[in-house]
């Protein structure tokens, strides 16, 4: 499913038609009744690790702040008090990739004032190849198992008056009074709180599978899980416990890191050139092992890792069971 990064630049695309009104409705989605959408307005897009939220609100009611007009008015309020952010360029200049990154980076933190009672948000979560497309919908890149050129079919279709459109494949959706947040788990978020991650990965679990969970790591998938971790020379199946903090603190560095630099490729419309994700062999040519990991009772994932490259820890008298 699409992670952390792939979601912000879905955020990015829905942004644009923030402040326009639905003319027309379409989809598949047999859970939400699309037509309760018509002749809504968009009010605001905001993201949170893997989800996305929409707020509506009646098209003839009022218009609340978007969540860049809450942080221009936070800035404002804040005055002289507060460290200048650097770059202020004029108003109307066009965005380069970087105040992009560093504006979706502090999209999602809080629902903006008086959303609730305004209208309604609808949480988007994205299955395995789920997509958000602007102007354009997917077309079939090849053939099913059946040989048919069938075009992916679309769960929601949103069509504005300005006569642009939005299509969201593979999702699930539902509503909810207010977005569900919290920036300090967010990997892309300026309030990420590496601490309370740090406590996290000292936990006497397999390492891959608290990288995995979303209290601690919003956004973070089984790409970045299996990069980062040959990034850091840490075999996947190392308990936490086992660690240095110098290892677990380059752990969380990469996973910053290579989260955000994802987020600039996307920007740039560059792709993934990943490490050991779905290889055979390591960059420096050893074989791979690949092994399906994760907690009793829950989701198992598949995990590539270098033997040679990131060798399993073994642990002293008294500790945990040692790595397989």
């Amino acid at each position: 499913m699409p992670e952390g990064p792939s979601v912000r630049k879905f955020q990015l695309l829905t942004s644009r038609f923030v402040g326009q009104v639905v003319a027309k409705v379409g989809g598949s989605s047999r859970k939400l009744s699309v037509n309760d959408l018509n002749a809504l307005r968009l009010q605001d897009s905001q993201v949170h690790g893997k989800n996305l939220y929409l707020a509506f609100v009646a098209a003839e009611g009022p218009l609340g702040p978007t969540t860049e007009e809450t942080e221009l008015q936070r800035e404002a309020a804040c005055g002289a008090h507060c460290p200048a952010q650097g770059g202020q360029g004029q108003v109307d200049a066009p965005h380069s990739q970087e105040k992009e990154l560093q504006e979706l980076q502090h999209s999602g933190s809080e629902a903006p004032d008086g959303a609730e009672g305004l209208g309604k948000w609808l949480r988007i979560h994205f299955g395995m190849f789920g997509s958000v497309r602007a102007n354009e919908f997917s077309r079939a890149s090849r053939a099913n198992k059946r040989g048919d050129w069938k075009d992916p079919v679309p769960r929601l279709v949103l069509h504005f008056e300005s006569g642009g459109f939005l299509v969201f494949y593979n999702c699930r959706m539902l509503w909810c009074s207010s977005p569900r947040v919290d920036p300090a788990s967010d990997i892309l978020s300026v309030e990420f709180h590496r601490g309370r991650a740090l406590c996290a990965l000292r936990a006497p679990d397999p390492i891959c599978y608290t990288l995995l969970d979303q209290r601690y790591f919003s956004g973070l998938g089984n790409i970045i899980k299996n990069e980062i971790l040959y990034l850091a020379r840490i075999h996947p199946l190392t308990p936490g416990s086992l660690l240095a903090l110098s290892d677990l603190e380059h752990l969380l560095d990469y996973a910053v890191q290579f989260s955000s630099e994802w987020l600039h490729n996307k920007l740039r419309g560059q792709g993934l050139h990943p490490q050991v994700y779905q290889k055979e062999q390591c960059p420096l040519g050893h074989p791979l092992m690949k092994g399906t990991f994760g907690p009793s009772g829950g989701l198992k994932r598949p995990t590539w890792w270098c033997p040679q490259c990131q060798p399993a820890v073994l642990p002293k008298d008294g500790d945990p069971s040692p790595v397989t």
